[in-house]
């Protein structure tokens, strides 16, 4: 009957964040509330449990990168950048979304794409409002982007960092069987936005004369921050890229990186503070002890048992599940939490494996459903969220449905795409 209960609230939870009948930050810690003082979570552990728990990697890396991105942003890099790409692109906005996705896509492996985002997101609002142009179609192009390409590498998307550490799995690994797959729906997922996006995607020529007379260098306000914050953010993407190897979890370098950019420009601590969206920090810990909810009662286990046992010996069967399986629940649960759970059934499933190639045949499956799954709802990715949180600080908000009606079909396009090639490449 708890299961029942928990898997209530959490459903009657989604379906005001959904129709937006509420404000979701309110839903949330309403929901997270019910399910604790019902006993649905698993009370003061809820805090500390790293599967049954908030994440609080997740929180304290939008944290730091938030602060980070606050700083850099009074240096004018973003009026620079933003300034730069509309004349590059001559203010064609098909050319612009596509140099923009494709900056995004190559730093997400790299830097994980929430911090991409955290960092594209306001260039993207800026050349908008220079072109005078609507930001929104630029920005869920841009997520979409970042959850395909973050599906790279060990780093480019939290949940792979989690199936990495349970199968041990490489960086080179990733890159081997993931990236291959990655580019070719890269490709396919930018031809389809022109297609996607065609009505939102008009020509503004006459506000086109006003950005090519602007000078992109006199954006840059003090040279000398900016240079001292480029110095720090090198050192941040460094210690990303060099986690595994130095043992330091990405939300400890991305606030020891803050704290050194506060240090070396001097920057008013209430100042940056001002500029950390504290609504979508938030939001993120009531969604997770809502999932937690589903976990502690067995809502999640039951689901991912009950697939098991249905596809029995049959691996591609097996593999099959996993990576739909995955997609779907993935955008409706958080992909990050969604892994954590179902990351120990998968090694269960991997153990009975007939020879290792099939075993880890399962974890790619299962990696490319939850990466795709990513881009299927406004909640089911971190990015996701963290990018309609900056859109609506920025006067460009964007609805459930309206991130929804796009994440859906590219889900659905991407996670055929991905079946296709595990059926290819681990079993025939």
């Amino acid at each position: 009957m708890s299961a029942v209960a928990a898997l209530a609230v959490f459903v009657v939870a989604f379906f005001f964040i959904a129709t937006e009948k509420a404000n979701k930050v309110k839903v949330v810690l309403i929901a997270a509330g019910a399910m604790t003082v019902l006993g649905f979570t698993p009370g003061a552990e809820v805090f500390f449990s790293e599967h049954e728990g908030i994440d609080w990697n997740v929180i304290f890396l939008l944290l730091g990168m938030m602060i980070i991105v606050g700083i850099i942003k009074q240096t004018g890099l973003f009026d620079f950048l933003a300034i730069w790409a509309a004349k590059r692109s001559r203010g064609r906005p098909y050319r612009l979304m596509v140099m923009l996705m494709i900056i995004t896509a190559v730093a997400s492996p790299f830097l994980d794409n929430v911090t991409t985002i955290m960092l594209v997101a306001p260039v993207t609002v800026v050349v908008c409002d220079r072109l005078r142009i609507a930001a929104q179609p630029y920005l869920i192009a841009e997520v979409l982007a970042s959850n395909i390409g973050g599906a790279a590498t060990l780093i480019g998307d939290p949940p792979n960092i989690i199936i990495g550490s349970r199968a041990g799995l490489s960086f080179n690994d990733f890159l081997v069987h993931m990236a291959p797959i990655v580019v070719v729906t890269f490709i396919v997922f930018v031809l389809l936005t022109r297609v996607l996006f065609r009505k939102a995607l008009r020509h503004a020529p006459e506000h086109m004369d006003e950005v090519m007379a602007l000078q992109e260098r006199r954006a840059i306000t003090d040279p000398r921050l900016l240079a001292r914050c480029l110095a720090v953010l090198a050192l941040v993407v460094a210690g990303f890229a060099l986690h595994s190897v130095i043992h330091v979890e990405p939300s400890i370098v991305a606030l020891v990186g803050a704290g050194v950019m506060i240090l070396v420009t001097r920057t008013e601590v209430s100042d940056v503070l001002h500029e950390v969206e504290w609504p979508t920090l938030v939001f993120f810990v009531g969604l997770f002890v809502m999932v937690s909810g589903l976990v502690h009662t067995g809502v999640i286990e039951n689901i991912g048992e009950w697939a098991v046992d249905t596809v029995g010996d049959d691996y591609f069967m097996a593999a099959t599940g996993l990576l739909f399986g995955s997609a779907v629940l993935g955008a409706f649960f958080d992909n990050i939490p969604y892994v954590a759970t179902m990351a120990p059934i998968v090694e269960g499933v991997v153990a009975q494996a007939p020879d290792p190639a099939t075993g880890e045949a399962l974890w790619w499956a299962f990696a490319l459903g939850a990466d795709f799954g990513g881009n299927g709802t406004a909640v089911a990715a971190s990015a996701n969220v963290v990018a309609i949180g900056i859109a609506a600080r920025t006067g460009h908000p964007i609805s459930f449905w309206q991130f929804t009606r796009y994440g859906i079909v590219i889900t659905a396009l991407t996670t055929v795409m991905a079946w296709v090639y595990v059926a290819l490449r681990y079993f025939m």
